[in-house]
């Protein structure tokens, strides 16, 4: 769908004959690197050019108003910018409600409320990091319709906390960083601990990379990406009754050696093997 049919949708669905601004913000996908970025390790994302798509046209109240092409059924969710609540019937709609509220906790302010229309061309739980890129894509529609200048970077670590405090799935920084921060043809080899990086180039020339859509979903704070990580925080705690070290990340495969007795639980000692020889 290009953008002259999602303005038309836009302008049906709210409603008026304005015309809204549009923003992109890509999906991710990751070379290597898995579960590494919330332990403090590296990572090797690129973006792609699937993604969501924001048109976004300010109101003179403060109500906002979302809906998406991709979930039609859902209709058009409403609440104010007074009452951003997480409430769980406003499904989708609260990755763009956790980040209007995050960035007023940050100090931005919003005079008035908007209304959005998403569009993402990512598969639903195909692993390509939709929910970041609702995020960051709200992220910069605030950016630009409120003449904001926000820190890209910053913008970043406001999509993560919102991952993490709002929605409630403790996700690494790498899925907004990779999206935020995505470059043609580059990968982006990035230090999760430091966020010291550096764009790695990525020509396929006569190769392609196959991603395949496993259909699995870590949106809920229940779920067992959740639940891996309390695991690999175990294993942190443990090794770090012998070693100095802040993530695991820091754990050479010499020291995982040398300490992995040190690892009560034997699945928890298996989350960290892999965290460390990866």
């Amino acid at each position: 769908m290009n953008i002259r049919k999602l303005t038309k949708e836009f302008q049906d669905k709210f409603s008026t004959f304005q015309t809204p601004r549009p923003f992109f913000a890509p999906g991710r996908i990751n070379l290597i690197g898995e579960h590494t970025d919330y332990n403090g390790g590296h990572v090797l994302p690129a973006s792609i050019s699937f993604g969501t798509y924001a048109l976004g046209l300010k109101r003179q109240d403060r109500k906002l108003r979302f809906y998406s092409v991709n979930f039609p059924d859902a209709g058009i969710m409403e609440c104010d910018l007074d009452d951003l609540i997480y409430q769980k019937v406003h499904e989708w709609a609260n990755y763009p409600k956790g980040m209007i509220l995050y960035l007023q906790k940050a100090g931005y302010q919003f005079d008035h409320g908007i209304d959005v229309l998403f569009y993402g061309n990512i598969p639903n739980s195909a692993g390509l990091s939709s929910s970041a890129s609702i995020e960051m894509a709200m992220g910069v529609l605030l950016e630009g319709l409120f003449e904001l200048n926000i820190d890209r970077i910053d913008l970043i670590r406001i999509g993560q906390k919102v991952e993490n405090n709002y929605i409630g799935v403790n996700s690494g920084i790498m899925d907004q960083f990779a999206i935020g921060m995505g470059k043609q043809d580059h990968a982006i080899l990035l230090n999760c601990q430091t966020l010291n990086y550096q764009c790695a180039p990525l020509i396929l020339g006569d190769h392609v990379i196959i991603i395949m859509n496993t259909n699995k979903q870590r949106t809920l704070a229940g779920s067992k990406y959740n639940e891996r990580r309390t695991q690999c925080e175990a294993a942190l705690s443990d090794l770090q009754t012998v070693l100095p070290i802040q993530t695991l990340g820091n754990v050479t495969i010499d020291a995982f050696e040398n300490n992995q007795r040190f690892i009560k639980n034997e699945v928890n000692r298996k989350r960290a093997r892999h965290i460390v020889y990866e």
